[in-house]
């Protein structure tokens, strides 16, 4: 499986692609913003490990710039004790997770596999509804009628867990357990931003005919207007 790795330190990458061969994924590292774009629109890569310091543009540019064009799944990569202001942008961009450096070899594979995984699960019941609004399982999409809504891996997944619990309020910590695929840390607002930015597609898609509720303290169940 194809990896794109962009960021311009050149020995982290070389270890990286050494580690992560024998476990099945080849690893093609760009060392600046702008190749890697181009690298990361190609579509030949499953995942894209992006790191947020880089020379020319960073990548939060080159976040936007593919999410602008592309679903494909990233994961930003930030120095450990940096403050959460560039998470958060990266996640209100459509990353869909995000990992501090240096990181344990195992910890990043872990982090790989839980998101790939939620991109390639092909399940059981391949269409749910409710509704006007589809989302069509095997092939990844997001219907509201004829109209394809454009959601990340992980809003995906989230919009799923929500419309399988129809009334039932779904904790913060069990959406983080399953859409990221790791717990819920302290002070963790990851899901928080995936579902202000899926709350925002799904008003601009629907006319606020579905709706994400906010239940103070708690979590988040899907509404249905009309």
């Amino acid at each position: 499986m194809e990896i794109l790795l962009i960021d311009d330190d050149v020995q982290l990458g070389a270890l990286m692609g050494d580690y992560l061969l024998p476990q099945g994924f080849r690893v093609t590292a760009s060392a600046t913003g702008e190749e890697g774009v181009d690298l990361a629109l190609s579509g030949r890569f499953a995942l894209v490990l992006l790191d947020v310091m880089l020379p020319g543009i960073d990548g939060i540019e080159v976040l936007r710039r593919v999410r602008a064009r592309s679903a494909v799944a990233v994961v930003m990569l930030t120095a450990r004790g940096d403050d959460d202001v560039e998470r958060v942008i990266g996640l209100e961009l459509g990353a869909d997770d995000y990992l501090a450096k240096p990181c344990f070899p195992r910890e990043l594979l872990a982090r790989l596999r839980a998101v790939l995984r939620r991109t390639r699960d092909v399940p059981a019941q391949p269409m749910i509804s409710a509704g006007r609004l589809r989302l069509d399982k095997a092939r990844r999409t997001t219907l509201w009628g004829d109209q394809q809504v454009a959601l990340t891996v992980t809003e995906f997944n989230l919009l799923e867990l929500l419309m399988h619990g129809g009334d039932t309020v779904s904790t913060r910590d069990a959406l983080c357990l399953a859409a990221l695929g790791r717990s819920r840390h302290p002070y963790d607002r990851s899901i928080d931003v995936h579902m202000s930015n899926l709350r925002l597609k799904l008003d601009r898609a629907t006319g606020r005919n579905i709706g994400i509720e906010t239940v103070r303290g708690v979590g988040y169940r899907l509404r249905l207007e009309g």
